[in-house]
This record gives C-alpha cells, structure tokens and sequence, in this order.
C-alpha cells in the first residue's frame, strides 16, 4: 500500500493550499482479532511494526481502538487493552475506496 498521505487532495486557490480529509473505514469486531495490553515505552508505531508488519499502519490500530486510544500521541499509557485487527488487506481496501 502506498502512504495513507498520497490520499490527500490538494487544491490550490489564491495561492492557498487547501487539504481534504481522509476517511478511515469503520473496523468491525472479528474473531481472529488479537488483543493486548500495552506495556510501558508501547507506540503505535512499533506496536504497528510488530503486529501488522508495516510501521506506517498505525492508524488501523488506532481506528479500530477509538474509545482507548488518542489520535494525536504515538505514546500508549501501560496496561490499556487493544484490539490488533486482523483483516488488514481489507480494512486498506476500504480505506482506498473511502478516499478515492
């Protein structure tokens, strides 16, 4: 998957840089969902690293955790229990769809 960033639309008008939003697709509960409790020094990043392969993917955990988890820190408090989706290829299959 290409950067999440390459989804922004840009819009130049009177010499103003103007961004549209991204959308990020609902992520419905699954079976084969994993779920963790963080640890102290967990980030989203590597936590991404580690269970999703790639780091740039932190938003999916993010998405799927959005009553735990803040958009606008990497870091993650010790002991918060979060889901790790498992159905990666379509929750970017959904992404791109939504910013199309």
């Amino acid at each position: 998957m290409p950067s999440r960033l390459n989804y922004i639309a840009k819009k130049r008008t009177d010499n103003k840089n103007y961004y549209r939003n991204l959308k990020y697709p609902e992520i419905p509960l699954s079976i084969n969902d994993l779920y963790i409790t963080t640890t102290v020094g967990d980030r989203l990043d590597t936590l991404a690293n580690q269970f999703l392969g790639n780091v740039d993917l932190w938003w999916i955990i993010t998405t799927a955790n959005p009553d735990v988890i803040r958009r606008d820190s990497f870091n993650l408090n010790p002991s918060m229990e979060i889901r790790i989706p498992n159905n990666i290829q379509g929750i970017i299959e959904a992404f791109e769809l939504l910013n199309k």
